[in-house]
């Protein structure tokens, strides 16, 4: 699971920011919301995660930060040599010739070099990174380092160290052995070491990617539309979807029976089969709700089933505030989500904030300077769990809200 995220110079972040997930010792178990941070571990982890705040006010920014760290992490070096890091730091003079930082805690393996079987002993990790340059050269990155605490008492050990000058130097479990070579010579300024030494097959390397490739399930930060084509596409490729779809597309919207996919010229497209209607209803047609909602059930059902951590920027985005809490209750569910996937989400829709405990919020603030910063209902004295999250939050207790006027 993913637990915490430090950032700094990112965007709209400029001073460095803090999320840590993971609930205080003296918070009740409520059933469903909290999950261990590994099988076994004392600390726990809320496993939805709500990201309010005012238009432009850093938002989808915080998402951003756990995709491009897994990207970076899983596939820079399959990007071109030449090609700049996909990242842009904070809008002034003296930030643009200062580096970006960044670090993220989650659950991995702890025997690097063991076979990787369902129930293997989990340990923390701690990856490191920093990428800078000056505002006119191309950024590279500056340093980056992995930790991890075999023993789960114990103090953290380094599994590896990149310096500025590109050298790496790493722990023996992390096995670099006669790859170090290999590895100086094909590292790139723009490359993680995860993902070059997870091309040459380097074994510790591949099990540190196969961790983040889990844990980071399914990404959808941008709000890109997707075609009709592209999504009859998928429930084509993934038929179990549909069958799951149909489950759930009745309590969606009222008057769907049943979802077909039919087979025409160009490939699958859908029929939506309605009560009382003689003929079956092409995807264009139905509402933008229960569009929206077909395009963004495969990703839900992916991170159910198999766990990780599913990225959705402005899930209430046409989806009727009554089904959103459904949605959630899913990942509550310990049969829907035997796996504990996470899913973190920005929205706008403050009356979902009646069906969230403390723990599950965040808000982004923006400041005179348009600096954004990061805060968790819980870093607010004097909540209470009874209180009325909904009408304080409109009301500007918490901050976090449009200044209209």
């Amino acid at each position: 699971m993913l637990y915490r995220v430090e950032v700094e110079n990112f965007y709209s972040i400029r001073e460095p920011q803090v999320i840590d997930l993971r609930v205080a010792a003296n918070v009740p178990d409520i059933p469903g919301r909290f999950a261990p941070v590994w099988p076994g571990s004392e600390e726990r982890v809320p496993k939805t995660i709500a990201i309010f705040g005012a238009n432009a006010s850093g938002k989808s920014t915080v998402l951003k930060i756990v995709a491009f760290l897994a990207n970076f992490l899983l596939h820079s070096f399959a990007a071109p040599p030449t090609q700049r890091i996909m990242l842009d730091r904070f809008n002034d003079a003296e930030a643009l010739g200062q580096p970006a930082r960044f670090a993220v805690e989650f659950s991995g393996l702890i025997d690097l070099s063991g076979p990787n079987y369902p129930g293997a002993p989990i340990c923390q990790y701690r990856y490191e990174l920093e990428i800078g340059g000056s505002a006119t050269e191309q950024a590279r990155v500056f340093r980056e380092s992995l930790f991890y605490w075999p023993e789960r008492e114990g103090k953290r050990r380094a599994l590896f160290h990149r310096g500025e000058d590109g050298r790496v130097d790493a722990a023996k479990p992390f096995g670099l052995g006669h790859f170090k070579a290999s590895l100086q010579t094909v590292l790139r300024p723009n490359a993680s070491v995860v993902s070059t030494l997870y091309q040459l097959k380097h074994q510790q390397a591949a099990r540190i990617w196969e961790s983040v490739s889990t844990m980071i399930s399914n990404i959808l930060i941008e709000r890109a539309e997707v075609t009709d084509d592209q999504m009859a596409q998928t429930y084509a490729q993934f038929p179990t979807h549909l069958q799951l779809l149909n489950r759930e597309i009745a309590r969606i919207d009222l008057g769907i029976k049943q979802v077909h996919l039919a087979q025409g010229s160009r490939g699958p497209y859908f029929q939506f089969i309605h009560d009382n209607l003689a003929a079956p209803m092409p995807l264009h047609l139905e509402s933008g709700g229960t569009r929206h909602f077909v395009k963004l059930y495969p990703l839900i059902a992916q991170a159910l089933a198999t766990g990780g951590v599913l990225l959705l920027d402005e899930m209430d985005a046409s989806i009727h505030p009554m089904v959103l809490p459904e949605i959630l209750r899913w990942f509550h569910d310990p049969q829907r989500n035997p796996a504990n996937a996470q899913l973190w989400m920005t929205c706008h829709n403050a009356s979902l904030l009646d069906t969230l405990v403390k723990e599950e919020v965040l808000f982004t603030e923006k400041d005179s300077a348009g600096k954004t910063s990061i805060y968790g209902l819980t870093d607010i004295e004097g909540v209470r769990r009874e209180d009325n999250f909904y009408k304080k939050y409109l009301s500007g207790v918490f901050g976090a809200v449009p200044q209209i006027g």
